[in-house]
């Protein structure tokens, strides 16, 4: 399982662990990693050109020890320091002893270096050929003419490395890392951010304003929530984890389930199992509107796991007619049968009391769609059985009264609110589907998906299938985790890389699910 740990609790493992090192041994180590990392996307160090963008603090410490060791193995490193007063001495002692020089945010030589009265594109001019000079200067270059200093150190370069903020950075970027930011986005290298980029928050996953965009990050000792949520994810590109021997904490800030995990958690039929035994699923949904939110629902919940699936609505011959083995009802959901898990809401229309039925179950229940409109909160906060909701960033906005901009860009936050006003599990669908427990703990992440899932009925499968799962008897939370991990795997391999249909998604869950399944555990 991949955790993820506030900043916070990173910062204190890593007073412990430093207590017992000798002094600059933790940057030393998180320096190697970063080297290592830089080497392998360069293929050859020898000769090539590397940027450093530095703040201030330990971040850019790593940055400027990481470009030291590069710059011993032949490549010209190049330091741009925002704030030469206040960057790392020690890094920035250790990249000049190794060959690599330093300048502001102006071009100009930083202190302790060059001591010659020189001018910007002279100093900036010192890390380029002959011919890279001639089009250096913004009006050779078909630039503005008010083109940041170092605009052409970067262009020229072959690698980027981002060490302007760490993870303790919040509230955005200043004008003038902003800047460097903007700058580093039109950059033609790859680019390298040190422990998470510049300008996105390492404990919420927000982004305000410009931040650097990432080709790769290159994060130590443990993930950081806003690598694996976006909108902060988007901007770390792959990420790659060094392991500095931190000690953390058995519960995470996030979790993101691998195949191990999930397949651990797969319901599997044994010998004495029989329909009733592996679990019956309700679905109440459907409406003469739209009876497909009924049919992809069902189809869902059959490829979940359970043993019957009963119907219950307006939608039973679209129902029946596309699937003949589920069991079908017009007495409402009282009178349906015995299940072990309803699911309400997908395409239902404007009938409340279909949900205000299967609320009153005593039952697990997933509500959907139109379901999570009508659900009264107080029913919702009286159940005693768990309850799963599933919105999207609309809906949950809605749910919580604020703009669905703010919960886009704010998803951890706003699956916990909304798990703590209902009482209930929170499944929150998205670019990062994001599942948090009534009872707080760690939320899960999901890391499977394509952006092709954004479809309609896709999420109608998703709730038949994770209804499936909770009749089948895993958890609200298990049961949303493991559904959106295969939903996610399932829409991959229907969409192969073109566009993909609801009915395709439910379709291919078969195939995630044995692909799950053969998996083992190392």
């Amino acid at each position: 399982m991949r955790t993820a740990y506030k900043v916070e609790t990173v910062r204190t493992a890593e007073r412990e662990l430093m207590a017992r090192l000798p002094e600059g041994a933790l940057m030393q180590r998180a320096a190697a990693g970063l080297a290592a990392a830089c080497a392998d996307l360069l293929g050859r160090v020898y000769g090539r050109r590397v940027v450093l963008l530095i703040g201030s603090g330990d971040n850019g410490g790593d940055a400027l020890f990481a470009g030291a060791r590069l710059a011993r193995r032949g490549a010209g490193v190049t330091a741009v320091l925002l704030a030469p007063e206040r960057a790392h001495s020690a890094g920035l002692a250790a990249l000049r002893r190794a060959g690599g020089r330093a300048v502001g945010i102006d071009g100009r030589a930083a202190e302790g270096g060059d001591p010659r009265a020189i001018s910007a594109e002279g100093d900036v001019a010192a890390a380029l050929t002959a011919g890279e000079q001639a089009t250096a200067t913004p009006a050779a270059a078909g630039q503005a003419t008010d083109t940041h200093p170092v605009e052409a150190l970067i262009q020229h370069a072959d690698l980027l490395l981002d060490g302007i903020v760490g993870i303790g950075g919040k509230g955005g970027l200043r004008p003038d890392a902003a800047q460097l930011a903007e700058v580093a986005d039109r950059a033609r290298c790859a680019v390298v951010a040190v422990d998470l980029p510049s300008g996105v928050d390492a404990d919420s996953g927000e982004v305000r304003g410009a931040a650097v965009r990432a080709d790769l990050t290159v994060t130590f000792g443990t993930h950081k929530p806003g690598l694996l949520i976006d909108p902060a994810r988007e901007y770390a590109g792959s990420v790659r984890l060094v392991d500095i021997g931190l000690a953390l904490p058995e519960e995470a800030e996030l979790e993101a389930l691998q195949h191990a995990d999930v397949r651990r958690l797969l319901p599997v039929p044994t010998g004495e199992s029989d329909k009733y035994r592996r679990g019956v699923v309700g679905i109440a949904a459907g409406s003469a509107r739209y009876p497909g939110a009924a049919v992809l629902a069902v189809y869902g919940a059959l490829r979940g796991g359970a043993g019957a699936v009963r119907y219950v609505g307006p939608a039973a011959d679209a129902v029946i007619a596309r699937f003949p083995e589920t069991l079908v009802s017009d007495q409402g959901p009282k009178h349906a049968g015995r299940v072990q898990a309803w699911v309400v809401g997908p395409g239902a229309g404007d009938d409340a009391s279909a949900v205000g039925e299967v609320l009153g179950s005593d039952v697990p229940v997933l509500i959907d769609a139109d379901g999570l409109r009508l659900a009264d909160r107080d029913a919702v906060r009286a159940r005693t059985a768990p309850t799963l909701m599933t919105p999207h960033a609309g809906e949950a906005a809605a749910l919580l009264g604020v703009p669905r901009e703010e919960v886009e860009g704010a998803r951890l936050a706003s699956a916990r609110e909304l798990a703590g006003r209902y009482g209930a599990t929170v499944l929150l669908k998205g670019s990062t589907t994001l599942v948090a427990d009534a009872g707080g703990g760690a939320v899960r992440v999901n890391p499977t998906g394509t952006a092709w899932l954004a479809t309609a009925g896709s999420g109608d499968v998703l709730s038949g299938l994770a209804g499936s799962l909770l009749a089948s008897g895993l958890s609200a939370l298990d049961a949303g985790s493991v559904a959106a991990y295969l939903h996610g795997l399932a829409g991959r391999f229907a969409a192969d890389g073109a566009p993909v249909g609801a009915h395709d998604v439910a379709e291919a869950v078969p195939a995630a699910w044995r692909d799950v399944r053969d998996v083992r555990d190392a």
